[in-house]
């Protein structure tokens, strides 16, 4: 197919042209995703024990702001137990000023009443939480324990002794605090890296 010299010209033209970059597509998506909150509050909920933990972001580890359980006596009434656990999440939500919560989401429960329980304690912790304003995730203890000790059926003093070494502490915390830091610790590692399943928000 013969063409005329306009367009032999134009042809030139467009070949001797500078080249434009391409456009960069996978690359910015593609780096680890830094996390903006840098004070991260862990909870694990129950009726008689909530633990909690709080962590700040910082090289070469994470460091340990506050951890403990919130203990209600066998004698209390649950109304009790649970204006307990809002109110010392307060104080500590107060105190520290963390931007970020992760709370462990709710598991499969053979005896309704103890998922009731459960579910009744997860409320008054996310109650206290959602009043200061704070962004809140949840994550399966299964995941927390992957992330944590790389086997999703570990034991709780697995789980210990390994937030001991994250967070370089002289002792491993108590079994409750030691669940809420290690939800705190897998949202810092999470939002350290990129990763194909986010985190779920609530």
């Amino acid at each position: 197919m013969g063409i005329t010299l306009r367009q032999f010209e134009q042809l030139k033209n467009r070949v001797s042209a500078p080249r434009r970059m391409a456009t960069k597509v996978f690359e910015d998506s593609c780096r680890p995703r830094l996390s903006t909150h840098q004070v991260i509050l862990g909870i694990d909920p129950s009726l008689r024990g909530t633990g909690f933990g709080v962590i700040r972001l910082a090289r070469p580890h994470p460091v340990l702001l506050a951890q403990g359980t919130v203990k209600a006596p066998a004698g209390w009434e649950r109304s009790r137990c649970l204006a307990h656990i809002a109110h010392t999440l307060r104080d500590v939500l107060k105190r520290y000023h963390p931007t970020v919560c992760v709370i462990e989401s709710l598991f499969y429960a053979q005896n309704l009443q103890t998922a009731l329980i459960m579910g009744e304690a997860r409320g008054a912790s996310l109650v206290a939480v959602a009043e200061a304003g704070l962004e809140i995730y949840e994550l399966a203890p299964r995941k927390v324990k992957q992330a944590i000790v790389g086997y999703g059926a570990a034991q709780k003093s697995a789980v210990a002794k390994m937030v001991q070494r994250l967070l370089s502490l002289a002792e491993p915390p108590a079994p409750d605090a030691a669940d809420a830091l290690g939800l705190a610790l897998t949202y810092a590692q999470e939002n350290g890296r990129y990763s194909l399943t986010p985190l779920k928000k609530i």
